[in-house]
C-alpha cells in the first residue's frame, strides 16, 4: 500500500506539492443518492416542493461546490476547473434522487475531491428543501467511480 501524501517528513499535515507533475487532462466522476419517502420523491420529480425545483437548485449548488473545493477541504488545490456536469434523477423504484456529477481539467492534479464535493453539496441541498416533509431521508453511497488522467492513469470502482 503506498504511503499517504499529506504528511510532511515530521508527520505534519501538508499540501503536496506538484509543481513537478505534468500538465495532463483529468476528469472524475462521483455519485451518490438520497432516499426519501415515495411522497417526497413525488414532489421532488413534479416539482412542486414548498421550496422549488429542487433539482435544479441541487444542480446548481453540486456546481458551485465543485468550484469551492479548495475552501472546503483544507488540504486541496484550488484548480481552474474547465467542466462541471451535475446530473439528478429520480429513480422510483428506490424512492431516491441518483446524483452523478463529473469534473474535468488540464492540469498537474486530479479531480476527485471537486467531484466527490459536487455530489455531496448536491445531496445535501436536496435534503435542506424537503427535510419540511421528510426528515428520515439518508444520504448515501456517495464514492468516486472514476478517474482518468495523471501518472496513476485510469480508475473505475467496481459496480455495487
Amino acid at each position: 500500500m503506498p504511503p499517504l501524501t499529506h504528511f510532511d517528513a515530521e508527520g505534519r499535515a501538508a499540501m503536496v506539492d506538484v509543481t513537478a507533475k505534468d500538465i495532463t487532462e483529468r476528469t472524475a466522476t462521483a455519485t451518490g443518492s438520497v432516499l426519501m419517502r415515495p411522497e417526497t420523491l413525488e414532489l421532488v420529480r413534479t416539482g412542486t416542493a414548498a421550496k422549488g425545483d429542487v433539482l435544479g437548485v441541487a444542480r446548481l449548488a453540486g456546481i458551485m461546490a465543485a468550484k469551492r473545493t479548495a475552501d472546503l477541504i483544507p488540504l486541496c488545490h484550488p484548480l481552474g476547473l474547465t467542466s462541471v456536469a451535475v446530473d439528478l434523477t429520480c429513480d422510483a423504484a428506490r424512492n431516491a434522487v441518483d446524483i452523478v456529477a463529473t469534473c474535468k481539467l488540464a492540469g498537474r492534479t486530479g479531480v476527485e475531491m471537486e467531484a466527490l464535493t459536487a455530489v455531496s453539496v448536491a445531496a445535501l441541498t436536496v435534503y435542506d428543501m424537503c427535510k419540511a416533509v421528510d426528515r428520515q431521508m439518508v444520504l448515501t453511497d456517495i464514492r468516486l467511480v472514476h478517474k482518468a488522467g495523471g501518472k496513476s492513469g485510469i480508475f473505475g470502482a467496481p459496480q455495487t
